[in-house]
């Protein structure tokens, strides 16, 4: 049994600690709205955070977050950056096809959190490794710097 904190709630999951987070939070947890993209850590679809930092969860081991806090798209918004985010993502319609806007989302919660008011340059470095095939890259960042201003109630 692993031991972690997922959105909160503290959990006990049976699985080999080499399990890769991603499957023990969709196929064990039943949290579907993380998203399996390519399996190697290039797209960013599977963008959870641990200990408020974003991470590839189809990367990480579920041994590797044993005793941790684990955040996902379906607690996001009980934060103040993923509650700004969720509604900047839907006040400027960013979203597409919707396959990466989890990760998307993931990424940009945790940007702002580490970077209050991110220039063009932060949010580039910041959402590096978050790919949209629909390319809504120009909404994204309009919705990034929306959602800082209203995380820091401006």
């Amino acid at each position: 049994m692993i031991n972690l904190t997922v959105n909160g709630s503290k959990v006990s999951v049976p699985v080999e600690g080499d399990t890769p987070l991603l499957w023990v939070i969709r196929d064990v947890l039943g949290m579907t709205g993380t998203k399996f993209g390519c399996g190697i850590g290039q797209c960013g679809a599977c963008t959870v955070h641990v200990d408020g930092s974003p991470v590839r969860s189809c990367l990480t081991q579920v041994s590797d977050v044993a005793d941790r806090e684990v955040m996902t798209i379906e607690g996001i918004g009980a934060t103040k950056s993923g509650k700004a985010v969720q509604d900047a993502w839907l006040a400027l319609d960013v979203v597409q096809c919707g396959y990466c806007q989890s990760g998307q989302i993931m990424s940009a919660a945790a940007l702002i959190e580490m970077t209050p008011e991110p220039t063009d340059t932060d949010i580039d470095q910041g959402m590096t490794g978050n790919i949209c095939r629909c390319g809504t890259y120009v909404r994204i960042r309009e919705a990034i710097k929306q959602a800082a201003k209203a995380a820091a109630g401006k």
